[in-house]
């Protein structure tokens, strides 16, 4: 009996020294630190930089080389203590040209951008109407023979970005479901939410066994043009695109590392991605969040005291067309998995954070909070029931890491993504500074935590 209830006294005991929490010093320099890097404008001169002397950085182009360099000197320069490059191999898929013009009696140009991934070609045909992905789906087969379908799914805008789901959608299964039904070609109005002249890219794919077909998007005036014509009556279109597929290439992970006090071998990670899409110069998407985490590290370094582990900043390599360089970090480092304290990506434009939460286990639900509470004065909420790891850490995540979410509001993202509008001038210094205090913050109290945030080293799955 007395054994018995020595263990149930002991029980809460235990769990209460497994708790993870931020001591009371810690919390005390993240508001100085908070208010530091709000003034701070290391994350705009560095999204400057690399817009300004990279510009678009198309996965495997040569602007992609330059932006490696670009990354490791700019690393260098900030003052990072370790500095070094991971190889990230990948289809190499290239533009070269686009057109669409209305055949007949009502000849005209429309404005198109070819689809990442599309193969070259010139086809000439009816086109035909869908009103989303589903009306496709449900064609009848056959009906497309000789056809080039047209997809008008109008995406919504939310600041949680929501809309992109279905959006995004078209672009990935469409092309796929035109081919089924017999299409030559696929147009889709473009996954967005603005009403400029711009189209918006960004990758497809082809099922297995399925001979691709030429594939664009057109801006949404032009979309909304279309449709006003298969209105009036069958319209027939000529679709060229010179694009397609050559070779691999390999890029560069590059990784920047302020070195921990004392337990460095334990990382937090904070993260971008390197590359772009060739239309604009890739200001919110993504040299924004390769600003935001290089500054947040940065003003880390610079406290009187580093904290106790170390802040590692990825910018990852060929994001765009199919997590690439997240892929290629996960595989590289999942036997360190349980070295990873916690791991967030900026990648979401420069909206102002105005969400928090982590993926973390009961045990460090409170250490969470206390993050939480530290962000609140920059106008970020705790949200303890949502969130997710961001694109380049959802591999990641999948070998045992556990993710940070800082959601950015995306109420206009769309309006840019993928397009000739994404560009420096979109970006609000102020909006960027505060999503650098956020970034600064979240990381320091992570890096300076009694206890860990779930992290473990998932065994591998065995080969069927």
């Amino acid at each position: 009996m007395r054994l018995a209830l020595l263990a149930a006294l002991l029980v809460p005991l235990v769990a209460s020294a497994a708790e993870t929490r931020i001591p009371d010093h810690a919390l005390q320099q993240a508001a100085q630190l908070r208010e530091r890097a709000l003034a701070d404008d290391t994350a705009w001169k560095v999204t400057e930089s690399l817009t300004t002397e990279v510009g678009p950085r198309l996965a495997g182009s040569e602007a992609d080389a330059r932006a490696v360099a670009w990354a490791e000197a700019k690393f260098r320069e900030l003052g990072f203590d370790r500095v070094w490059t991971e190889p990230v191999t990948f289809p190499k898929w290239e533009r070269r040209s686009e057109s669409l013009v209305v055949l007949g009696r009502h000849a005209q140009p429309l404005t198109i951008t070819a689809l990442g991934g599309s193969p070259g070609g010139t086809v000439e045909g009816e086109v035909v109407r869908f009103p989303d992905l589903a009306a496709l789906e449900a064609a009848p087969e056959g009906s497309l023979a000789g056809r080039i379908a047209f997809v008008d799914y109008r995406m919504a805008a939310a600041r949680d970005g929501s809309g992109y789901g279905p959006g995004s959608a078209v672009r990935s299964k469409g092309p796929s479901a035109a081919i089924r039904k017999g299409a030559i070609g696929f147009l889709m109005r473009s996954a967005g939410t603005d009403s400029h002249r711009v189209p918006h890219t960004g990758i497809t794919r082809f099922d297995d066994g399925l001979a691709p077909v030429p594939s664009a998007a057109l801006s949404i005036p032009d979309a909304e043009q279309l449709a006003r014509l298969v209105a009036r009556g069958p319209v027939k279109l000529r679709l060229a695109i010179d694009a397609g597929w050559n070779g691999t290439y390999t890029s560069q992970n590059v990784i920047g590392e302020i070195t921990g006090s004392s337990r460095p071998q334990e990382v937090v990670l904070i993260s971008g991605h390197l590359d772009s899409w060739d239309l604009g110069t890739g200001a919110i998407d993504d040299a924004a969040g390769i600003g935001i985490s290089m500054a947040a590290a940065k003003l880390i370094a610079g406290m009187p005291q580093r904290p106790a582990r170390s802040i590692r900043v990825v910018a990852y390599a060929n994001e765009e067309q199919g997590l690439h360089g997240g892929k290629a970090y996960a595989a590289a480092h999942a036997a360190e998995a349980n070295l990873h304290q916690l791991a967030a990506e900026s990648d979401f434009g420069a909206g102002r954070i105005y969400a928090f939460n982590t993926g973390a286990p009961e045990h460090a639900r409170a250490a969470t909070a206390q993050i939480a509470q530290a962000l609140a004065p920059l106008g970020i909420e705790y949200a303890p029931d949502k969130g997710g790891p961001g694109p380049d850490i959802i591999p990641l995540a999948a070998k045992g890491v556990t993710w940070a979410w800082l959601a950015q509001d995306g109420s206009d993202y769309f309006d840019l993504h993928h397009t000739a509008d994404d560009t420096l001038d979109k970006i609000d210094p102020a909006a960027l500074a505060q999503n650098v205090a956020a970034y600064a913050v979240f990381a320091f109290l992570a890096a300076e935590a009694e206890g860990d945030f779930g992290s473990q080293v998932k065994e591998a799955a065995p080969a069927k």
